[in-house]
């Protein structure tokens, strides 16, 4: 990490910033643009395939018959493209630990490369961009890449979140134009 506090860093889960422990929850005060973290692996089973097609009664072949799977250009059963955004939400839910007050948006997802039954992914989170939203909130736009074990990019895009502030009257008059004299 950099020694100056305003130098984007990259913070991986076990790791804290600002001096605080990885169960404080960050505001939008916390959270510079630049900033990035890594999560912990996840590896996807069959049955969370399974599940993921029973849940939403996606049967695609390409998801649950191993025969015809093989005779694709996936050589196998791919996970579900929605079932690999889940995995984003639900591993960016903790890496970063923010005071997120609503999900907001997807923007730009692109499906890159196919996610396979026994791959390990893990989410690479990086802060676009911030703006203050009224007097207790800010949007916060994330870059959640999902990688697999190989170090390629299956997923990408961008999630908006609003993220509480800690101190709303400090963001208010931060946010507020500059008076000119007269």
């Amino acid at each position: 990490m950099g020694s100056n506090p305003s130098t984007p860093t990259r913070v991986d889960i076990v790791g804290g910033r600002f001096g605080k422990s990885m169960s404080e929850r960050l505001h939008f005060e916390d959270i510079q643009i630049g900033q990035s973290w890594s999560s912990l692996g996840r590896t996807i089973t069959e049955t969370d395939v399974v599940n993921f097609a029973c849940s939403t009664g996606d049967f695609n072949p390409l998801h649950v018959d191993a025969e015809f799977a093989s005779g694709t250009v996936y050589r196998g059963r791919v996970a579900h493209g929605l079932l690999g955004i889940s995995w984003v939400a639900g591993l960016g839910s903790h890496t970063p630990l923010v005071m997120t007050l609503a999900f907001s948006a997807i923007r730009d997802w692109e499906f890159i490369k196919p996610i396979h039954i026994g791959d390990t992914v893990h989410l690479e989170t990086t802060v676009l961009d911030k703006i203050a939203s009224g007097r207790r909130s800010g949007r916060v736009a994330w870059l959640h890449r999902l990688v697999n074990q190989r170090g390629e990019t299956t997923q990408q895009g961008v999630f908006e979140t609003l993220v509480a502030c800690r101190n709303p009257a400090q963001v208010e008059r931060a946010t507020q134009p500059a008076a000119y004299p007269e």
